[in-house]
């Protein structure tokens, strides 16, 4: 039937839930519109909180932690609409944005599309991406060498792997997923999301997939909130927006989907060529801090325990490596 479902993740975040959802009802035309909410075994009494707020909600109960991906999937296979929407929990619908992109999109030629999120503050986040060769822009996270690397980007006028901040519409490569509109059509022709992936990255490796059947765009006049990482931050007692952190659990189940994004995106060449730099970064991080600090005055092994965290989790990595080359099928979750 046309119209729209929004399918929402739930793990432990009933009060972001609450308040997702509090302005998307408050603006949106509720004719053919459906809203499903996939509980990833939250344990807690999110369900009788947000049902009880919420009614119209369709409550959909996972008898494990399945993560983004899984979860996702199960929402979309009960879902009774032409398109899909993944919100994630902590959004905030501003000025009806979540209407009038549907609108917008379901005449358009686009077989998937975003909006420009927001901060709090109302600065722009990155909501639109460009595949970068290999995914060569998950060096830009590695400390020291990461800073070098975008240095010499700009210097030799590489060009940028995201859209900053749009204001029209604006066509890319990959959404990200805290707001991914999909059309029905495209996923029977690209597939579901990659079950391998418990969370992070397997928006961008979908996106490989939707692009396949047809272009995907941001529409950057429509606006939604994002409080980047909150989210996972509260589920998993992490800290940090975005994903530069490779340091902590969180850190490393980063650290890994981005490597199984790239060997099933881009193959086992770049897999081991990002590997390769990744190890490289380990004494480039003790070292560069060590003599950085002894400049700054500071004591010289003030960040040895971060680097010796960074390493901890490229071992890790290591010892999954000879799994994820092999590209069986497996459940990568680590939080």
């Amino acid at each position: 039937m046309p119209g729209l479902s929004v399918i929402i993740v739930n793990y432990k975040t009933p009060q972001l839930l609450t308040d997702c959802l509090a302005t998307f009802f408050s603006g949106q035309n509720q004719e053919n519109l459906e809203v499903i909410v996939v509980d990833n075994a939250s344990g807690d009494n999110s369900q009788e909180i947000v049902t009880r707020a919420f009614p119209r909600v369709k409550w959909v109960q996972m008898s494990y932690n399945a993560g983004f991906a899984r979860a996702n999937n199960e929402g979309i296979r009960q879902s009774t609409s032409d398109v899909v929407l993944l919100l994630n929990s902590d959004t905030l619908n501003q000025h009806n944005a979540i209407e009038q992109c549907y609108r917008q999109f379901i005449t358009s030629d686009y077989v998937a599309c975003g909006v420009q999120l927001l901060n709090t503050d109302r600065s722009p986040q990155i909501s639109g991406n460009f595949f970068m060769k290999g995914g060569l822009n998950y060096l830009l996270p590695l400390p020291y060498l990461g800073s070098f690397i975008k240095w010499l980007g700009n210097v030799v006028k590489v060009e940028k792997p995201n859209v900053p901040d749009s204001s029209a519409l604006v066509e890319v490569d990959w959404i990200n997923g805290a707001f991914l509109m999909v059309k029905k059509t495209a996923i029977e022709k690209a597939g579901l999301l990659d079950e391998d992936f418990f969370l992070y990255a397997e928006e961008a490796e979908w996106c490989s997939r939707l692009r396949k059947t047809g272009k995907l765009c941001i529409y950057g006049q429509y606006k939604v909130i994002h409080l980047q990482g909150e989210s996972a931050n509260e589920a998993f007692g992490s800290s940090g927006k975005g994903y530069y952190n490779l340091y902590d659990r969180k850190g490393f189940q980063i650290m890994l989907s981005n490597f199984l994004r790239i060997r099933k995106q881009f193959g086992v060449g770049w897999y081991l060529v990002q590997l390769a730099f990744y190890l490289f970064a380990i004494p480039v991080f003790f070292i560069a801090s060590f003599f950085g600090n002894a400049i700054r005055l500071r004591n010289p092994f003030a960040d040895f325990g971060m680097a010796a965290q960074f390493a901890g989790n490229v071992g890790r990595l290591l010892g999954f490596t000879p799994r994820i080359l092999s590209n069986k099928p497996y459940f990568y979750k680590v939080l």
